[in-house]
């Protein structure tokens, strides 16, 4: 009995915070999710045609298509860029990592609109990106507009989600087990894959799913280097809301977002904690080793 008195008292403390969540996330969600299953604004007729109309109008799906591919691209290019980089971080001395460090974490001191804008400045027609293309030769290069300029300027905005956490995790990975590779005749590049990349699977997955949820629900930089016609899922939910009030349609599609985002992360938690118990079992060997 006294167990049960001491396990509700450790959690006695966290009932405002609870309380809070419950207010500001779940009570919204379930208002969406009933306004989602229902025919429109005034009309309470349970229906599931708002989610059927998802897979059958013949727009949703595709704007559903077009955002998870541009954030997989974002995704890739941060983890192309990212894992160098954060590689590079804990290669180098105090001093120079953190200059690195605080050359990451500039974005985030800046505002969100004054880097956009910046890009568009870049991007637009007759911009420097356009001329640099003008000067070799290829005339009327534009990505102002286009997907591949929105995804330019969301990896931009991104990376630094993608090395964060990839340097927490490069970080404690023990150097001597490269040493040990190297000492038993292994290369330095199989080596590298054979016993840093695992190891350090855990941060990767953490930042592609962290990147990757990011980019799916991503609004300022579509709408403001995107195009109508190159529309991401985020423009689709606020032009249903604030232009159609279509507030039954866009919760269903919402919903729809919400349940794959969960879903990346319960993967990425089942993935990331059991490449992180490998790192942590590995890492524990070798220092047991005379």
């Amino acid at each position: 009995m006294s167990s049960i008195k001491s396990r509700w008292a450790s959690w006695l403390p966290l009932l405002p915070a609870l309380a809070l969540l419950a207010g500001i996330l779940l009570v919204p969600l379930v208002k969406t999710f009933i306004r989602s299953v229902t025919r429109g604004f005034r009309d309470s007729t349970f229906t599931w045609q708002n989610y059927a109309d998802i897979f059958t109008d013949g727009v949703t799906m595709t704007v559903l298509g077009r955002t998870a591919l541009t954030a997989a691209m974002v995704t890739i290019a941060a983890l192309l860029i990212g894992y160098p980089y954060a590689y590079l971080m804990t290669r180098v001395g105090p001093r120079a990592r953190g200059i690195l460090l605080v050359m990451v974490l500039i974005p985030f001191w800046t505002s969100v609109m004054a880097r956009n804008f910046a890009w568009i400045v870049i991007l637009q027609n007759g911009g420097p990106v356009q001329r640099m293309f003008q000067f070799i030769g290829i005339d009327d290069f534009v990505l102002y507009g286009k997907t591949a300029g929105v995804t330019i300027a969301m990896t931009q905005v991104m990376l630094p989600f993608m090395v964060l956490p990839l340097f927490s995790t490069l970080g404690g990975i023990d150097r001597k087990l490269l040493l040990a590779a190297r000492g038993l005749g292994s290369s330095p590049t199989a080596a590298f894959w054979k016993i840093f990349w695992p190891l350090s699977r855990g941060g990767v997955v953490a930042g592609v799913i962290l990147v990757f949820t990011l980019s799916l629900g991503f609004y300022v930089t579509p709408a403001l280097l995107g195009s109508p016609q190159q529309s991401l899922v985020a423009q689709l939910l606020a032009q249903r809301t604030t232009v159609l009030l279509d507030f039954a349609a866009a919760g269903a599609l919402g919903m729809v977002v919400l349940v794959v985002t969960l879903a990346l992360v319960a993967w990425a938690n089942r993935v990331g904690g059991t490449m992180s118990a490998i790192g942590v079992v590995a890492s524990n060997r070798t220092k047991d080793r005379p």
